[in-house]
């Protein structure tokens, strides 16, 4: 992209007024952007308000500087590490599946391997996004990270949003995976600020890890901070990418759910992993499942769901409850204890233990993995998908 064209780019998202929406009519009308300004303001007021006009007539505030560091960025990666890339509409890096939606960015920031950043590769990707709280519980961690594991290894592209909890594990697993081969991204991060910015820093060597196997993309310009309003409109990019969209825990008023309504209006599939009835983190789930999203045991459920899947069986696949670590000295409290969340006044009631062996067992399952302590002195026993 030559300067000049990118001057016009980023005059067109500053331009006060003029939305997504907006700029695509405008677009369709005239072009590209360096032609919607040529344009006297008799042409432009046939597809745009007077004060619509008026701010496209004048250079947004803050525009050098921002083309100033945006071309500085584009062009200032380490030629050993990850590269950087712009994509517009119409580009051919851009997107087919993102392009297809009712609201597609005028610009894409990546960063990623210069082998992804190909109109041959990284357009034809497929994706699968998962999302989920922000708070799971370790049951809800342990199951995205398995789920990506095994759909990464099945050739899936994994879609989140680099937030803690589900889409942190989501990342992880398929980072942490052998894959089939290394000429598609792992994974793909989604996020709400620009691209010279990590958010959460907790996740800033994910980040760069993420940028080392697969991308990171977003649609704000270099310098956006993490505005709230930023990350529910975010999500629309998520689920755009993807053919599909895994929800692995989430509450009621959950952004998850954002992306799975988004989802359904994009004509994608819609997954989610039932929980415990007594989880408040289970409860976005099984509101998705009554709304008609498929509900998820196996990761080869969504194999056998998803259009164009090529792929085989997977050679494993496992039921989401299998047994992790189980000690057969305490096959017993397990088979008691089930795999919903349980205090132990209702434990000691269940198997007649004095408490102080209660107790030790349960001690001795935690360090094994097997049982995890949840808030609010309940335990849990733990499966792997």
């Amino acid at each position: 992209m030559l300067r000049d064209e990118l001057a016009s780019w980023l005059r067109l998202t500053l331009t006060p007024g003029v939305g997504n929406l907006s700029a695509r009519r405008l677009l369709e009308a005239f072009g590209l952007p360096a032609d919607i300004f040529r344009q006297p303001a008799s042409e432009l007021r046939i597809h745009a308000s007077g004060a619509q006009v008026a701010a496209l007539q004048g250079v947004p505030a803050g525009l050098e500087a921002l083309l100033d560091s945006t071309w500085t960025w584009l062009h200032g990666a380490n030629p050993d590490g990850p590269q950087r890339a712009i994509a517009t509409l119409g580009d051919p890096l851009y997107p087919t599946a993102l392009l297809e939606t009712a609201d597609p960015p005028l610009l894409l920031y990546l960063t990623g391997p210069a082998r992804f950043l190909k109109a041959s590769t990284f357009p034809a990707t497929r994706c699968l996004a998962m999302v989920g709280s922000r708070n799971p519980t370790p049951q809800g961690k342990e199951n995205a990270f398995q789920f990506s594991q095994a759909l990464h290894s099945a050739g899936w592209t994994i879609v989140s949003g680099l937030a803690l909890g589900i889409d942190t594990a989501a990342h992880e697993g398929a980072l942490t995976t052998s894959a089939p081969d290394d000429d598609t991204p792992r994974t793909i991060a989604v996020v709400g600020t620009g691209l010279d910015r990590v958010y959460p820093k907790r996740n800033l060597e994910l980040a760069h890890r993420i940028a080392e196997a697969g991308l990171i993309i977003s649609e704000y310009p270099l310098g956006t901070p993490p505005l709230a309003a930023n990350f529910p409109k975010r999500n629309r990019i998520i689920s755009g990418l993807s053919l599909g969209t895994l929800v692995v825990e989430a509450a009621p008023a959950s952004g998850s759910l954002i992306t799975a309504r988004l989802a359904s209006e994009q004509g994608r599939e819609v997954f989610a992993i039932p929980g415990s009835i007594h989880s408040i983190q289970s409860r976005g789930c099984h509101a998705l499942l009554r709304q008609g999203a498929k509900l998820v045991e196996t990761a080869q459920d969504i194999l056998e769901e998803l259009p164009h899947n090529s792929q085989p069986p997977l050679s494993r696949p496992d039921p989401l409850l299998s047994a992790v670590n189980e000690d057969p000295r305490h096959t017993g409290l397990l088979e008691t204890m089930g795999y919903d969340p349980v205090g132990l006044d209702a434990l000691q009631a269940r198997t007649g233990l004095a408490t102080p062996t209660l107790q030790v067992q349960l001690l001795e399952l935690e360090l094994e993995g097997t049982v995890v302590r949840l808030p609010g002195g309940l335990f849990q026993r733990m499966a792997r998908a």
